[in-house]
């Protein structure tokens, strides 16, 4: 036999499960379910294998200890080695080989083959440290959002609690309502509030 619908039934308001109606009745037989998409992270990092990682990202900088940062106006004013200007450089390379004497004498040309080497490594380096922050910045972003539509599911809850009386759901409310201010009306009858937008936290 079908049960009453209570508060704490498990069920998320505005959920997508189908013939769910406030104040109805629900079967036992069917369980809640979590749709997939909501809990696409289920992981955790110990607090040992985080300090292992940041030990070994010390470690890295450690063995590149000429790394620099450039200002913003050094990124932008200083001539730049692109894709284009490859061949270029190749063909500059032969004939500072086979030329010298038509090198500058301000350019050591030993300095700019040791830069060409250089650029090689930390080009690997980049490419590679770019896969990994690449996977770090969407996964953090993914965990947010996830965070954030509990907590919007949770406020909406709330908000539904509150304005049938359930006990403790107004003091709740009234805290968590700052962040979506509702339209100022008339306080026998409030004008209902707007649905919060889901944002990136």
């Amino acid at each position: 036999m079908p049960q009453p619908l209570t508060w704490n039934s498990g069920l998320v308001w505005n959920s997508s499960t189908p013939g769910v109606l406030w104040n109805g009745t629900v079967n036992p037989s069917n369980p809640s379910n979590t749709m997939p998409n909501d809990n696409r992270i289920s992981a955790v990092v110990l607090p040992a294998d985080k300090a292992a990682i940041l030990t070994k990202l010390t470690e890295i900088n450690a063995l590149l200890p000429f790394l620099i940062n450039l200002t913003k106006d050094e990124r932008i004013t200083l001539p730049k080695l692109g894709a284009a200007s490859l061949a270029f450089d190749e063909q500059c390379t032969s004939y500072m080989a086979s030329a010298p004497n038509l090198v500058p004498p301000f350019v050591d040309a030993a300095e700019v083959n040791k830069d060409r080497a250089l650029r090689l490594v930390l080009a690997d380096l980049l490419r590679e440290s770019k896969k990994l922050c690449e996977k770090l910045d969407d996964t953090l972003l993914l965990v947010g959002s996830e965070i954030w539509m509990a907590d919007l599911s949770f406020y909406q809850t709330v908000r539904q609690a509150a304005k049938r009386d359930v006990p403790g759901a107004d003091t709740v409310y009234d805290e968590l309502r700052v962040r979506f201010p509702g339209v100022a009306g008339d306080p026998a009858e409030p004008e209902p509030e707007p649905e919060p937008t889901p944002v990136t936290p």
